[in-house]
């Protein structure tokens, strides 16, 4: 499995507190919203936060957000795009 993932995973269970699952529960390509992980937008917020502090990239815009934080995957495509 892709490191970069793995490391999204066990970061979200860790900064949300996601006290029953395990990465090995979380789909890479679910939806991190709504019907796939279930997160909310206090959650994004905080996703918003460990972008800027684990790999010094800053979400300007709410599309950009959107479309970063669709899945694990797309998490981690859009770090390796803007990683400086």
């Amino acid at each position: 499995m892709d490191s970069l993932i793995e490391q999204l995973k066990k970061r979200i269970i860790e900064i949300l507190n996601l006290e029953d699952i395990v990465s090995d529960d979380i789909d890479s390509s679910a939806p991190l919203f709504g019907e796939g992980l279930g997160l909310d937008s206090l959650d994004a917020l905080e996703l918003v936060v460990m972008l800027e502090k684990d790999y010094s990239i800053t979400i300007t815009d709410i599309e950009v957000g959107r479309k970063a934080f669709a899945s694990i995957t797309s998490m981690a495509e859009f770090i390796r795009e803007h990683r400086p």
